[in-house]
């Protein structure tokens, strides 16, 4: 009798731990939730990037973003020279990391070193110029007759929509209410994550029912 007694305790003692979820295999884990979307913001300024003078450009698109934006995104930032390989290989960079969105500032004019819109024709596999045209005339209405030698322009690769802006905080904020209420649609139509507007701050535009 004692030996079934101790024989019973041992079996209890070596019991498998319960499953904490039932319904999920053994030895896995639950799922997280799901990764926020990834937005990369690229400044372009030869001077930034060696440290002249503080980048200023970046954060404001990043703000203009998070305050047209509801859903929570994940924000990559970075700053290089006015290099055409280097620019494209930035835009590969954010494309190969999944950002939904990646919007660029600088190197939109018409000077020697201003080669953004030039990288962004090598590397998008569509361009759509109607942002380019929405921007400029914005910045026309808004008294900047300048606006006219600026180059901005958007384009697509796989399922990141690129825009490249000016490089004065003042106008990007200009150029991106012109064109924000596009750019969700725009990412939804090339098969990156649903980005929901701020409807205090923006109407973005959807087809009904899309």
């Amino acid at each position: 009798m004692r030996a079934d007694r101790q024989r019973r305790r041992r079996r209890k003692s070596t019991a498998a731990p319960a499953d904490p979820d039932p319904g999920m295999p053994r030895g896995m884990l639950s799922p997280m939730s799901p990764a926020a979307p990834q937005i990369g913001v690229l400044t372009i300024s030869d001077r930034a990037s060696r440290g002249i003078y503080e980048d200023q450009s970046g954060p404001a698109i990043e703000a203009a973003l998070r305050d047209y934006l509801a859903t929570p995104c994940e924000y990559l930032r970075q700053v290089i020279p006015d290099e055409q390989p280097l620019i494209e290989a930035a835009f590969r960079d954010f494309a190969a990391r999944g950002c939904a969105l990646v919007c660029s500032t600088g190197g939109t004019g018409p000077a020697a070193r201003d080669v953004t819109p030039e990288a962004i024709a090598a590397v998008a596999d569509k361009l759509l110029p109607g942002f380019g045209e929405a921007m400029r005339r914005a910045s026309l209405e808004g008294g900047v007759p300048t606006a006219i030698l600026s180059r901005q322009t958007a384009g697509t690769l796989g399922s990141t929509l690129i825009v490249t802006l000016p490089g004065k905080p003042a106008a990007i904020r200009v150029c991106l209410d012109a064109v924000f209420p596009a750019i969700p649609y725009c990412i939804d139509l090339i098969g990156g994550p649903r980005l929901e507007g701020n409807p205090a701050v923006v109407q973005v535009f959807r087809p009904k029912g899309a």
